[in-house]
């Protein structure tokens, strides 16, 4: 059966282009609830399938993945920075890549990972604009931790010295891609200023990913456990080891990718926490219970379900990948219908972690949901912060593991309070971030009860929640 699916019909050969770029999750949303679990719409010429039914997502992400590649765009966009790494590679190459990287992120590994992880969150505490009284923004402050956690798990390395001229170049290539992404498709091959500024950036990627390689050779060309000597170490069935361009392919997406998504989760966490007093109080007193004011080691991770609870809803109300898309290589046959080749779906952790039918009030920031009960009667993709099926983010342990530990090492040290009741709007770029700085201020634990105080301060923000639907 050939679909006819409706949906908005756009503009002539534009289609639903600037609609979507005008206001992409306002968009994605109004699509949803206006034409159904599965929506039709023209992007630039091109049939395109908002898919919001979780069976269907599982059909398009896991069951017929090998019929799908990645969405070109992200794809086309991607290429120019991160070559043919894991987030934009294809087929028997992809899998090959994949299967030699994965070892990087057993569970025996990653635990080898979490004494970094804390010993860096406490090494940022201790810094001096960490102190009572301080105001920092947050998000840039998780955005230099979570690199720094990177580079010295994966890599091995030292970048604190770097980390906020890399930090600026990462942002702004971000930044400036997703905003062109349309225009990338038509002219991004002509020698304009937007162009030689990626470049630009693109090199001082490359000179600190390289500088990795070097420093390693420089070393010995020991196995430190980390992912970057796995890579230099790795030899194919004829011997030949990995090219030093692929190796930093493979280096630079997981670099990028690494601590992108997680500082964006914990900027969006602490947005969250200082709004709900009483649950950071939730919080703080599963971490006296538990940790009596040590620090946490991966071990206690069991013993302290409210802190991941906290964690889960927020990848739920802000998934790092709010979209992800698939371009079908050949025809398929999904939910009865029979899909052309060429078709482009695009699937919505947002869309659908924002919808009523899986989630109850689910405008509002509710870590107690996350009960094991509620999360076996959830079905699979009503949730997926994380993808799913063969190219589910490779580093998802890491991550869930990571925000974890800083969460509880920090909690316990501070109270972090905004500046002021405006709400902070969502800008979906690659990753979704805050759209303007989230200023917060430092208070030490102990000194006051400025969880209270906030309430007191701002009585309004609890109201302000339903700003995650910016």
């Amino acid at each position: 059966m050939i679909p006819s699916f409706s949906g908005p019909k756009g503009m002539p050969i534009l289609g639903s282009v600037p609609a979507m770029n005008k206001n992409r999750l306002p968009f994605l949303l109004q699509t949803r609830a206006q034409y159904g679990d599965v929506a039709h719409l023209r992007l630039l010429n091109r049939d395109v399938y908002l898919v919001s039914r979780p069976e269907w997502i599982h059909q398009i992400l896991v069951e017929q993945a090998d019929n799908f590649h990645k969405g070109i765009t992200l794809k086309q966009i991607g290429k120019y920075t991160l070559g043919e790494g894991l987030l934009t590679s294809e087929g028997d190459f992809h899998k090959q890549q994949r299967k030699q990287m994965q070892p990087a992120f057993h569970h025996t590994r990653i635990a080898a990972y979490a004494q970094s992880m804390v010993d860096l969150t406490e090494r940022m505490l201790t810094q001096i604009n960490w102190h009572d009284g301080a105001v920092v923004d947050i998000d840039h402050e998780m955005m230099v931790l979570t690199q720094s956690i990177v580079a010295k798990t994966l890599f091995d390395a030292d970048i604190s010295a770097q980390a906020d001229q890399i930090g600026d170049v990462i942002s702004e290539g971000i930044r400036v891609s997703s905003a062109n992404v349309f225009k990338d498709m038509l002219i991004g091959w002509l020698p304009t200023p937007y162009r030689r500024k990626r470049m630009e950036g693109t090199a001082k990627l490359d000179a600190v990913i390289y500088g990795f390689m070097e420093e390693w050779r420089r070393q010995g060309g020991q196995d430190k456990g980390d992912l970057l000597s796995m890579l230099l170490l790795a030899r194919d069935v004829d011997g030949k080891p990995m090219p030093d361009k692929q190796i930093r392919d493979e280096a630079l997406t997981l670099f990028i990718a690494g601590h992108e998504t997680t500082a964006n989760a914990l900027a969006w966490t602490w947005y969250l926490l200082a709004q709900h007093p009483e649950m950071t109080n939730n919080l703080r007193a599963e971490l006296n219970r538990v940790l009596g004011g040590r620090a946490p080691s991966l071990k206690d991770l069991p013993q302290l379900p409210y802190n991941e609870q906290v964690i889960k809803e927020v990848l739920r109300l802000y998934p790092p990948a709010w979209l992800i898309t698939r371009l079908s290589v050949k025809p398929v046959q999904i939910g009865g219908y029979q899909f052309p080749a060429g078709a482009i779906y695009m699937v919505s952790p947002y869309v659908m972690h924002h919808d009523a039918k899986y989630f109850s009030d689910p405008e509002a920031f509710k870590p107690e949901r996350w009960t094991q009960e509620f999360e076996k009667q959830l079905p699979r993709f009503a949730y997926f912060p994380f993808g799913g099926g063969p190219r589910i983010c490779i580093g998802n342990s890491f991550a869930m593991m990571e925000a974890q530990l800083i969460l509880a090492t920090m909690a316990q040290r501070y109270d972090l309070t905004l500046l002021n009741n405006a709400p902070v709007q969502s800008e979906p770029l690659i990753t979704l971030r805050p759209k303007t700085p989230i200023q917060m201020r430092l208070t030490a634990v102990g000194n006051t009860a400025p969880a209270i105080r906030q309430e007191a301060d701002h009585p309004d923000l609890a109201a302000s929640v339903p700003a995650v639907v910016q």
